[in-house]
């Protein structure tokens, strides 16, 4: 199946013909990983760009190959591993870029406090964007993942990485499931963990895996090497309308995630804010009993049978000024129905014309709770994407501390992956999915983090500095 060309920047602006890409991770009823090597034919072709070589890098961190992790006083060094990296609306160009260059953070401009001190692109030949920017700023590209968290050396030489397997040529499958190549990824850097001995924060740009089983072995793995493990989507610490948090055990009832969500990708930034309001509940997070998905005219007559959510999504559509009918106006409607092990019930629909929007039914109060993160942060210098996310990524490499449970960030990869199995069962589709129990996503934990999303002036049209003119 061949993916579509996106609609919207938080997707790929840009797909090539992949000469390499990584053999499939896994099934979703696979359990059991054989290491994927790296493609030979992408590395001896990189071999003929001439990039910044050992002895450039040396001088460009003032280390040796080999040298001792640095200090603690001293600025983390960071690898990036990414896909793609060939369009200015790639997640590649917008996170590394303001992790070089400096973000826009609480109406202001902040400078980064950590050095990216090498790169890997999976996708290379066709990452010209990316490979501009590296040369222009000193930054080697490496010819695998390996080289790239080692200097070039034997064991582990960097502080911290980042990884940003979004956007691409990848297949999908028949259930529609982009097959990016993030546990691919994130196993190369694992086998250096686990030679070296040592571990270093590492970031995973959204879902960890479109597959359940690869998402769980990640998390586990860096319960296993003890490692700070972050990521998911950027909209959750987006600008907010009202810019309030939810407190700490909040008694939520049921709660509803409007937002454009009509493929796994945009579903999951949908998901991931859910989850950013719900945890916060009173008790705190339980685990998720069961998960189904519900596509098409059947979206409306499920919500006709479930007062809870039809009322919530009203509250949502006066808020808005919206017609009567507009959500059920909606091409490629879909509902993605979630069950907490506590009772608490949510849905998330694909919706228009309302941004990112949560509403909650909050038990004691007789108006739904509704929080919307609306537009885009800046204008297209910008990136069309949020600052708050690298200032985040920054806090974990510089403190070596999960700025969120990375419970959530499983929690939010499997309700995805669950979601888009619903409507398949032995290759046969139904509009109308199967009600999945999810007794692996069985995971209790609180949330006692305080508000991080971003607040005050938006950023003004100056363009980051790439090192080069447009």
């Amino acid at each position: 199946m061949t993916k579509k060309q996106p609609e919207s920047g938080l997707r790929s602006p840009e797909r090539r013909s992949p000469e390499n890409t990584p053999p499939e991770c896994g099934s979703a009823d696979s359990s059991a990983h054989t290491p994927t090597h790296e493609p030979n034919a992408l590395l001896s072709r990189r071999e003929m760009l001439g990039i910044t070589g050992m002895a450039g890098l040396a001088a460009l961190s003032g280390l040796s190959v080999n040298a001792a992790p640095q200090t603690a006083a001293a600025r983390p060094r960071i690898a990036c591993l990414v896909t793609y990296w060939g369009a200015t609306r790639s997640h590649a160009d917008w996170i590394i870029a303001k992790l070089m260059d400096g973000y826009w953070w609480q109406g202001s401009h902040t400078p980064s406090r950590i050095d990216i001190v090498s790169v890997y692109i999976h996708q290379f030949e066709t990452s010209l964007l990316g490979q501009k920017i590296c040369k222009s700023k000193n930054i080697p590209i490496f010819k695998t993942v390996g080289e790239a968290v080692t200097l070039g050396g034997k064991e582990l030489a960097v502080d911290g990485v980042v990884i940003v397997g979004e956007h691409g040529d990848y297949p999908t499958n028949l259930k529609g499931q982009w097959m990016l190549p993030r546990w691919w990824i994130y196993n190369q850097v694992i086998r250096v963990f686990e030679q070296s001995k040592r571990s270093v924060p590492v970031f995973n740009d959204k879902h960890l895996s479109y597959n359940w089983d690869e998402a769980k072995w990640m998390f586990d793995k860096s319960r296993e090497l003890n490692f700070p493990l972050t990521g998911g989507s950027s909209i959750p610490v987006h600008y907010r309308k009202p810019d309030i948090e939810i407190d700490v055990d909040t008694p939520i009832k049921a709660s509803v995630m409007l937002g454009g969500a009509p493929d796994e990708g945009a579903l999951f930034h949908c998901v991931d804010v859910l989850q950013a309001f719900v945890e916060r509940r009173k008790g705190g997070e339980t685990g998720v009993k069961s998960v189904q998905c519900i596509r098409g005219p059947e979206t409306w007559k499920w919500t006709e049978k479930n007062p809870w959510a039809a009322k919530l999504l009203e509250s949502v559509r006066a808020n808005f000024n919206l017609k009567a009918g507009h959500f059920q106006e909606i091409e490629k409607a879909n509902v993605c129905i979630v069950e907490y092990n506590d009772g608490t019930k949510a849905a998330i629909y694909n919706t228009r014309d309302v941004g990112w929007t949560y509403a909650a039914e909050v038990e004691g109060r007789n108006e739904p709770t509704i929080i919307s993160m609306l537009e885009w942060p800046g204008p297209f210098s910008q990136y069309h994407a949020s600052n708050s996310q690298p200032h985040w990524i920054v806090e974990t490499m510089v403190t070596k501390k999960e700025p969120f449970n990375a419970e959530r960030l499983l929690l939010s990869s499997g309700i995805t992956a669950i979601n888009m199995e619903s409507n398949w069962q032995n290759g046969v589709y139904s509009p109308v999915g199967r009600r999945i129990e999810t007794p692996f996503m069985n995971m209790k934990y609180r949330s006692t983090r305080g508000a991080q999303f971003n607040k005050g002036e938006r950023p003004p049209n100056t363009p980051y500095m790439r090192g080069f003119a447009e």
